[in-house]
Protein backbone atom coordinates (compact mmCIF):
# COMPACT_ATOMS: atom_id res chain seq x y z
CA UNK A 1 0.00 0.00 0.00
CA UNK A 2 1.09 3.20 -1.12
CA UNK A 3 0.58 6.22 1.75
CA UNK A 4 0.72 9.60 1.69
CA UNK A 5 1.68 11.40 5.51
CA UNK A 6 -0.26 15.11 5.43
CA UNK A 7 1.52 16.28 8.43
CA UNK A 8 5.03 14.67 9.40
CA UNK A 9 5.65 15.89 12.62
CA UNK A 10 6.12 13.32 15.70
CA UNK A 11 2.84 11.33 14.74
CA UNK A 12 3.41 11.42 11.27
CA UNK A 13 6.95 9.50 11.80
CA UNK A 14 5.30 7.46 14.05
CA UNK A 15 3.21 6.26 11.40
CA UNK A 16 5.88 6.40 8.79
CA UNK A 17 7.65 3.38 11.15
CA UNK A 18 4.68 1.75 11.61
CA UNK A 19 3.33 1.34 8.05
CA UNK A 20 6.90 0.51 7.35
CA UNK A 21 7.36 -2.21 9.29
CA UNK A 22 3.76 -3.69 8.40
CA UNK A 23 4.75 -3.65 5.17
CA UNK A 24 3.43 -0.31 3.54
CA UNK A 25 5.08 2.09 1.40
CA UNK A 26 5.50 5.71 2.41
CA UNK A 27 5.76 7.91 -1.05
CA UNK A 28 4.84 11.40 -0.36
CA UNK A 29 5.58 13.66 3.08
CA UNK A 30 3.01 16.65 3.08
CA UNK A 31 4.25 19.45 5.41
CA UNK A 32 4.31 22.98 5.72
CA UNK A 33 5.54 24.89 2.42
CA UNK A 34 4.60 21.51 0.60
CA UNK A 35 3.38 23.06 -2.92
CA UNK A 36 2.42 19.84 -4.73
CA UNK A 37 1.35 16.71 -4.69
CA UNK A 38 1.51 13.97 -7.03
CA UNK A 39 -1.99 11.96 -6.24
CA UNK A 40 -1.35 9.28 -8.95
CA UNK A 41 1.58 7.48 -6.94
CA UNK A 42 -0.98 7.70 -3.56
CA UNK A 43 -3.28 4.54 -2.83
CA UNK A 44 -4.39 6.29 1.20
CA UNK A 45 -3.82 9.45 3.00
CA UNK A 46 -3.33 9.55 6.40
CA UNK A 47 -3.87 13.46 7.74
CA UNK A 48 -1.85 14.11 11.08
CA UNK A 49 -1.73 18.21 10.13
CA UNK A 50 -3.19 21.19 11.57
CA UNK A 51 -6.58 22.29 12.12
CA UNK A 52 -5.57 25.52 9.34
CA UNK A 53 -4.50 22.99 6.73
CA UNK A 54 -7.05 19.54 7.52
CA UNK A 55 -10.06 20.68 5.49
CA UNK A 56 -8.21 21.04 2.37
CA UNK A 57 -6.16 18.30 2.87
CA UNK A 58 -9.14 16.10 2.85
CA UNK A 59 -10.82 18.25 0.05
CA UNK A 60 -8.28 17.09 -1.97
CA UNK A 61 -7.55 13.92 -1.15
CA UNK A 62 -11.51 13.79 -1.93
CA UNK A 63 -11.39 15.48 -5.24
CA UNK A 64 -8.34 13.37 -6.52
CA UNK A 65 -10.79 10.03 -5.23
CA UNK A 66 -7.83 8.71 -2.79
CA UNK A 67 -9.05 7.33 0.54
CA UNK A 68 -8.04 9.23 3.62
CA UNK A 69 -7.96 9.23 7.56
CA UNK A 70 -7.65 12.45 9.39
CA UNK A 71 -7.14 12.59 13.34
CA UNK A 72 -6.45 16.05 13.38
CA UNK A 73 -9.01 17.53 15.42
CA UNK A 74 -9.85 21.66 15.92
CA UNK A 75 -11.55 21.89 12.27
CA UNK A 76 -14.78 20.38 13.11
CA UNK A 77 -17.23 22.91 12.30
CA UNK A 78 -16.58 21.93 8.83
CA UNK A 79 -16.68 18.34 9.11
CA UNK A 80 -20.80 18.22 7.75
CA UNK A 81 -18.71 19.83 4.89
CA UNK A 82 -16.70 17.05 3.85
CA UNK A 83 -19.22 14.26 4.72
CA UNK A 84 -21.69 15.92 2.32
CA UNK A 85 -18.71 16.47 -0.43
CA UNK A 86 -17.28 12.68 0.36
CA UNK A 87 -20.67 11.62 -0.66
CA UNK A 88 -20.87 13.46 -3.60
CA UNK A 89 -17.99 12.37 -4.87
CA UNK A 90 -18.41 8.91 -4.06
CA UNK A 91 -15.23 8.81 -1.99
CA UNK A 92 -13.84 7.63 1.13
CA UNK A 93 -13.44 9.19 4.46
CA UNK A 94 -12.48 7.97 8.07
CA UNK A 95 -12.55 10.72 10.92
CA UNK A 96 -11.79 9.58 14.42
CA UNK A 97 -10.81 12.36 16.92
CA UNK A 98 -8.61 9.18 18.36
CA UNK A 99 -7.84 6.19 16.49
CA UNK A 100 -5.99 4.12 19.75
CA UNK A 101 -8.04 0.64 19.83
CA UNK A 102 -7.81 1.16 23.36
CA UNK A 103 -9.06 4.55 23.32
CA UNK A 104 -12.00 3.42 20.63
CA UNK A 105 -13.34 0.60 23.40
CA UNK A 106 -13.12 2.79 25.67
CA UNK A 107 -15.34 5.23 24.19
CA UNK A 108 -17.85 2.15 24.17
CA UNK A 109 -17.73 1.52 27.70
CA UNK A 110 -18.24 4.65 28.45
CA UNK A 111 -21.14 5.11 26.49
CA UNK A 112 -22.77 1.61 28.19
CA UNK A 113 -21.95 3.64 31.50
CA UNK A 114 -24.14 6.90 30.30
CA UNK A 115 -26.90 4.24 29.44
CA UNK A 116 -26.63 3.04 33.03
CA UNK A 117 -26.61 6.59 34.60
CA UNK A 118 -29.06 7.77 32.78
CA UNK A 119 -32.08 7.93 35.95
CA UNK A 120 -29.61 8.27 38.41
CA UNK A 121 -29.95 12.29 39.36
CA UNK A 122 -27.68 12.00 42.07
CA UNK A 123 -24.77 11.62 39.93
CA UNK A 124 -23.24 14.46 38.07
CA UNK A 125 -20.68 13.66 35.82
CA UNK A 126 -17.47 15.67 34.41
CA UNK A 127 -14.57 14.57 32.37
CA UNK A 128 -10.68 15.58 33.04
CA UNK A 129 -8.00 15.11 30.03
CA UNK A 130 -4.56 15.40 30.14
CA UNK A 131 -1.90 16.10 26.95
CA UNK A 132 0.89 17.06 26.25
CA UNK A 133 1.90 20.84 26.56
CA UNK A 134 2.64 21.33 22.31
CA UNK A 135 -1.11 20.24 21.76
CA UNK A 136 -3.21 23.14 20.25
CA UNK A 137 -6.64 22.42 21.04
CA UNK A 138 -8.25 21.87 24.09
CA UNK A 139 -10.42 20.43 25.22
CA UNK A 140 -9.29 17.26 23.29
CA UNK A 141 -11.23 15.59 20.70
CA UNK A 142 -11.34 12.79 22.42
CA UNK A 143 -12.70 14.54 25.49
CA UNK A 144 -15.44 15.80 23.38
CA UNK A 145 -16.34 12.08 21.77
CA UNK A 146 -16.73 11.04 25.34
CA UNK A 147 -18.72 14.57 26.39
CA UNK A 148 -21.02 13.42 23.35
CA UNK A 149 -21.19 10.10 24.22
CA UNK A 150 -22.43 11.12 27.05
CA UNK A 151 -24.84 13.51 26.26
CA UNK A 152 -26.81 10.90 23.30
CA UNK A 153 -27.95 8.65 26.04
CA UNK A 154 -28.57 10.78 29.10
CA UNK A 155 -30.02 14.20 30.07
CA UNK A 156 -27.40 16.36 28.87
CA UNK A 157 -27.46 18.61 26.59
CA UNK A 158 -24.18 19.85 25.98
CA UNK A 159 -20.47 20.29 27.54
CA UNK A 160 -18.42 23.30 28.53
CA UNK A 161 -14.74 23.55 29.11
CA UNK A 162 -14.05 24.03 32.87
CA UNK A 163 -17.94 25.31 33.78
CA UNK A 164 -20.08 22.63 35.33
CA UNK A 165 -23.68 23.66 34.84
CA UNK A 166 -27.16 22.59 35.45
CA UNK A 167 -27.40 19.64 32.10
CA UNK A 168 -23.89 20.44 31.15
CA UNK A 169 -20.84 18.45 31.22
CA UNK A 170 -17.66 20.17 32.76
CA UNK A 171 -14.66 19.36 31.30
CA UNK A 172 -10.93 19.96 32.58
CA UNK A 173 -8.26 20.17 29.84
CA UNK A 174 -4.61 20.24 31.40
CA UNK A 175 -1.55 20.40 29.40
CA UNK A 176 1.27 18.63 31.64
CA UNK A 177 5.20 17.77 29.74
CA UNK A 178 4.59 15.18 27.28
CA UNK A 179 1.92 13.24 28.56
CA UNK A 180 0.42 11.38 25.53
CA UNK A 181 -3.16 10.92 26.62
CA UNK A 182 -5.01 9.98 30.00
CA UNK A 183 -8.69 10.62 29.94
CA UNK A 184 -10.96 9.83 32.86
CA UNK A 185 -15.09 10.29 33.31
CA UNK A 186 -16.44 11.01 37.14
CA UNK A 187 -19.81 10.20 37.72
CA UNK A 188 -19.74 11.62 41.14
CA UNK A 189 -22.29 11.90 44.14
CA UNK A 190 -22.80 12.46 47.93
CA UNK A 191 -22.03 8.85 49.11
CA UNK A 192 -19.44 8.03 46.18
CA UNK A 193 -18.39 8.31 42.87
CA UNK A 194 -17.67 5.91 39.63
CA UNK A 195 -14.68 6.54 37.64
CA UNK A 196 -13.36 5.22 34.37
CA UNK A 197 -10.04 5.81 32.84
CA UNK A 198 -7.77 5.37 29.59
CA UNK A 199 -4.29 5.95 30.27
CA UNK A 200 -1.80 5.94 27.18
CA UNK A 201 1.53 5.14 27.55
CA UNK A 202 2.68 6.14 24.53
CA UNK A 203 2.03 7.65 21.08
CA UNK A 204 1.87 4.26 19.39
CA UNK A 205 -1.46 3.13 19.75
CA UNK A 206 -2.86 6.16 17.88
CA UNK A 207 -0.20 5.97 15.25
CA UNK A 208 -1.49 2.66 14.87
CA UNK A 209 -4.78 2.76 14.87
CA UNK A 210 -4.42 4.66 12.13
CA UNK A 211 -2.39 2.64 9.78
CA UNK A 212 -5.19 -0.34 10.37
CA UNK A 213 -8.08 2.34 9.50
CA UNK A 214 -6.20 3.36 6.18
CA UNK A 215 -5.43 -0.59 5.58
CA UNK A 216 -9.47 -1.44 6.09
CA UNK A 217 -10.39 1.39 3.93
CA UNK A 218 -8.50 0.78 0.61
CA UNK A 219 -11.25 -0.35 -1.66
CA UNK A 220 -14.03 1.04 0.20
CA UNK A 221 -16.76 3.87 -0.15
CA UNK A 222 -18.31 6.19 2.11
CA UNK A 223 -17.66 7.71 5.90
CA UNK A 224 -16.39 5.36 8.28
CA UNK A 225 -15.90 5.66 11.70
CA UNK A 226 -13.73 3.29 14.51
CA UNK A 227 -16.62 1.61 14.97
CA UNK A 228 -16.92 0.04 11.49
CA UNK A 229 -13.43 -0.62 11.16
CA UNK A 230 -12.82 -2.37 14.54
CA UNK A 231 -16.74 -3.88 14.24
CA UNK A 232 -17.99 -2.37 17.59
CA UNK A 233 -21.11 -1.36 15.97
Amino acid sequence: MKIALFGYGKMGKMIERLAVERGHEIVAKIDVGTTEVDFSKIDVAIDFSTPDAAYENILNCIDNKIPVISGTTGWLDKFGSVVQHCKEQKGAFIYASNFSLGVNIFFELNEYLAKMMKNLSQYSVSLEEIHHTQKLDAPSGTAITLAEGIIAHTDYKKWKLNEPGNHQIAISAKRIGDTPGTHTVEYASAVDCIEIKHTAHNREGFALGAVIAAEWILGKTGVFTMKDVLNLG
